[in-house]
């Protein structure tokens, strides 16, 4: 199971991302940081600077097809960078074009609104983006974790950095469900 998590340069809510990419690492994956740029990112403890990370690739450059899944970590400012990339927003599309499952927490989803794939669909996320959510056709719920099979992928949900062990869990067995019999 190859996994892309899609970061920006900066903003990215660190345990948004350490968690999961441990998580998809004691699965027997292989996590992937894909951002917008090379070099590394700077994450975030909320608003203070947390740790950097080495890009594995730039998303200009990636390709839905080398990857299984895709990971959205939240952070304010991280998914608000990335829906002003267009590479970074049809690479996001892209997995839904696929049929591909993607995994997206607390504020991530900003980037799902712009790639415009929430149309029927239902999903959770950080309060604040429920009327974005709304908007742009999706239904938004306040639960910890929802998955949503109602269109071409699986699209898990999760509210916040205390969801997190939900979350992983949830991702993990739904991108095992894709990927179980293919290639990876």
């Amino acid at each position: 199971m190859k996994v892309a998590f899609l970061v920006a340069p900066e903003g990215v809510e660190q345990v948004e991302l350490t968690d999961p990419r441990q998580a998809v690492r004691d699965a027997g994956g292989t996590p992937r940081l894909v951002s917008t740029k090379p070099g590394r990112i700077q994450a975030f403890d909320h608003l203070d600077k947390a740790d950097t990370f080495e890009v594995d690739q730039v998303v200009k450059d990636a390709t839905v097809g080398e990857y299984d899944a895709l990971v959205l970590p939240g952070g304010v400012a991280n998914p608000d960078f990335l829906r002003l990339n267009e590479a970074a927003v049809a690479f996001a599309k892209g997995f839904f074009d696929a049929g591909k499952p993607v995994a997206a927490i607390c504020h991530a989803p900003w980037t799902l609104v712009e790639a415009d794939v929430l149309r029927g669909r239902t999903l959770t996320s950080w309060p604040s983006l429920r009327t974005d959510i709304t908007n742009a056709g999706g239904s938004w719920v306040d639960e910890r974790v929802k998955v949503c099979t109602s269109g071409p992928n699986a699209l898990i949900t999760s509210r916040r950095p205390d969801d997190l062990k939900a979350f992983c869990a949830a991702f993990l067995e739904e991108f095992s469900k894709t990927t179980k019999g293919s290639a990876s």
